[in-house]
């Protein structure tokens, strides 16, 4: 079967680490763990390094706020046109409304006068017909009295 072995082993940076060595038949397997390495660096190094970290920092803010006042920008425009288009569409639809109410008023007015003239060629039918009948009335009453005369002589 599998045993295994708890070791000390001494790295490269001479700090000591324990490992496990499992041994079995097939394979043998070391499992170690080191303590980290303490980095050597100066100080200059580092303030050199933190510099071009806070210059990186400031280029991606610096970046990144002018993305924003683009987009600002691009959404400020979209919205400026987009009233701009709503404005536009309710003056074209003021304007179809005012037309269809002055063809409405048109039509009504041409009906009125229309009916008007029916109305008075009505009137001047009906005082023709009037007029006839009245002349053809005082006609016939003539020519009644005429023959009633012309009767009234040759009975005589």
């Amino acid at each position: 079967m599998a045993s295994m072995a708890l070791t000390t082993i001494l790295t490269k940076s001479h700090h000591a680490g324990q490992g496990i060595i499992v041994r079995n038949p097939l394979s043998s397997r070391v499992f170690v763990s080191i303590a980290p390495r303490p980095f050597q660096t100066s100080l200059r190094h580092e303030a050199t390094t933190t510099q071009a970290c806070d210059k990186a920092q400031d280029a991606a803010k610096q970046g990144a706020n002018e993305a924003k006042k683009v987009g600002q920008d691009v959404k400020n425009k979209a919205a400026s046109t987009a009233d701009d288009m709503t404005q536009k569409t309710k003056d074209v639809a003021g304007k179809v409304a005012d037309t269809a109410q002055d063809l409405t008023e048109k039509a009504k007015q041409t009906a009125q006068d229309a009916w008007g003239s029916v109305k008075d060629t009505t009137q001047k039918i009906k005082e023709t017909v009037v007029g006839k009948a009245e002349e053809a009335k005082e006609s016939i009453k003539g020519d009644a009295e005429n023959v009633k005369h012309n009767m009234d002589m040759k009975n005589q």
